[in-house]
């Protein structure tokens, strides 16, 4: 490990961050984070120029295609590197933000692994994001407790728990806390690297090692910068090549055009991809926003068995499987419904059958939101998945074209629809801004993903004045009035006390404007953390 004198004229922090955390960031770490500013964002930011110039060819009325530059790598017979054997079982994932009690629970949930998000799931405060990375030192250390002094309640490991993973923040994400040469840190590198910095050694002790979930990965070349960072950073540590592993989330529609490129980006490195339904439906949106007459219906009409979407996953499956590696399943993100035997069973039903077509379909394992649901998914899976995993299962009959890939949804927009995007959309944005990142609405744990797809429809059905069932057009008036009614609502169930001791003026406005303004904006949460 190198070990050069820290340059303190190197490393700014903004002018509101009052805690240093010289624990988790000490001169060695902050060393480390300047090598690999330094090595890897300046290719970062050019990714990033290359997502702008791949949509101006998509706003052209393009979709994706196959890349005739990798074909060979297509048609190859070469397979990924070794899945460690802690890995190769991974039939119930739980994921959740890395505040302390949810590590505890999750990692004591039962589930095989836990991916502890430092992403979607986890609104990325200064105090969110740092003391995170102590939680996981801590919980990696086996030394992570936590007393509830409202519940007079203590929490610790089980001496049994998940295999942990760890999601970064995607490449589009700044830390904007912490400057590195007067420049904007990438939140990815920060992430990544505090981890490894401060938990490799530990984990190697404890007969594991850093394991990640790599989000919103749009084009293999990202994959390759992932890959060559995760070499860097190996050598830097003085630990084996091929010590971390990755598994990359299929989030966005490029990306699934691009699965066996991907992998073999990550060749040494790559243990699986997942499905990532929600992130992949708004890049979906997202990217052909500007088609005409593109329209996808209502959210809750879109789900894993709309063409598109079952599309994907079954090319996930089999692309996963010719390499060598594990496809993982979607998330169920429903809650326990206290009080209504009823709707919980209803809600339960509708997990179980979803973790009973992924597990027929071939995925060897699935995400759920809750502790609760794992004993749901886990008997779908013990029961149709007698062995670790279905790398056997090759899925040879699975024959998707480019044209699978892209078809449009089939359904309808209506005015429930409407509503229940600009009440969901608001009510997460509100929680963000005051620093929750992973929110329990209408019995679904939410993460920023929905109120994505929630301003990306509005925003798209408004450009094209979409004829909702009833036989109206959206338009900018029936917008207006529409979402003046549901902030009555919203202002009316918080009570007109207290909105003063929330964000939702702050919500309301921002995405108001998102949803409006002629400029798409590509991440809300890009506007929305200049505010937390």
């Amino acid at each position: 490990m190198e070990n050069n004198v820290l340059n303190h004229t190197e490393i700014q922090f903004a002018k509101e961050v009052k805690n240093y955390y010289p624990e988790v960031l000490s001169d060695n770490a902050l060393q480390f984070l300047i090598a690999l500013h330094e090595k890897f964002n300046p290719k970062r930011l050019e990714l990033l120029k290359r997502r702008e110039q791949e949509q101006s060819f998509f706003d052209s009325g393009n979709f994706p295609q196959f890349p005739s530059e990798t074909k060979k790598i297509r048609e190859g017979s070469w397979t990924a590197g070794k899945i460690p054997l802690d890995l190769q079982d991974r039939r119930v994932e739980i994921t959740g933000p890395v505040n302390r009690k949810m590590i505890i629970n999750a990692l004591n949930s039962g589930a095989k692994t836990f991916m502890a998000d430092l992403e979607d799931s986890n609104s990325p405060t200064w105090q969110n994001s740092i003391e995170g990375q102590q939680n996981l030192i801590d919980a990696n250390k086996k030394t992570i407790s936590f007393y509830d002094s409202k519940r007079d309640k203590s929490y610790k490991l089980n001496h049994k728990t998940a295999v942990l993973l760890v999601r970064p923040r995607g490449l589009h994400l700044n830390e904007r806390h912490l400057l590195i040469r007067e420049q904007e840190a990438s939140a990815s590198l920060v992430d990544f690297g505090l981890y490894v910095f401060h938990n490799t050694k530990t984990m190697l002790s404890n007969g594991t090692a850093p394991y990640f979930y790599l989000p919103k990965l749009e084009h293999y070349l990202e994959a390759r910068w992932w890959n060559e960072v995760f070499a860097f950073a190996q050598d830097y540590l003085n630990i084996p090549q091929g010590t971390f592993k990755a598994t990359v989330l299929v989030e966005t529609i490029t990306a699934s055009f691009q699965l066996d490129e991907i992998i073999y980006e990550l060749k040494e490195h790559i243990v699986g991809l997942n499905c990532g339904r929600w992130d992949y439906i708004f890049s979906y949106i997202k990217k052909f926003r500007n088609h005409p007459n593109f329209v996808v219906p209502n959210r809750d009409q879109v789900t894993m068995t709309s063409p598109f979407m079952d599309a994907y996953s079954k090319l996930v499956i089999q692309r996963c499987h010719k390499r060598g590696i594990l496809a993982i399943g979607g998330m169920a993100a429903q809650i326990p419904i206290k009080n209504n035997e009823a709707a919980n069973a209803n809600a339960l039903e509708k997990v179980r059958k979803d973790k009973e077509r992924e597990v027929k379909n071939g995925h060897d394992g699935t995400w759920v939101a809750h502790p609760d649901l794992v004993a749901i998914a886990m008997q779908e899976f013990n029961k149709h998945m007698p062995k670790a995993n279905q790398l056997n299962i090759l899925r040879e009959d699975v024959q998707i074209s480019e044209k699978d890939l892209i078809e449009i949804p089939e359904g309808t927009v209506t005015e429930a629809g409407v509503r229940k995007n600009i009440n969901v959309g608001i009510l997460y944005t509100e929680a963000w801004l005051r620093g929750h990142g992973a929110v329990a609405l209408y019995n679904l744990m939410e993460d920023a993903a929905t109120a994505e797809i929630s301003r990306t429809q509005l925003w798209q059905w408004l450009k094209n004045e979409v004829q909702l069932e009833d036989g109206r057009h959206f338009t900018r008036e029936l917008f207006n009035d529409i979402f003046d009614e549901e902030i009555e609502k919203i202002i009316t169930e918080v009570s007109q006390s207290k909105i003063s001791n929330t964000k939702f003026k702050l919500a309301i406005n921002l995405f108001e404007k998102l949803v409006t303004q002629e400029k798409f904006e590509e991440f809300l949460t890009l506007p929305a953390y200049q505010y937390i």
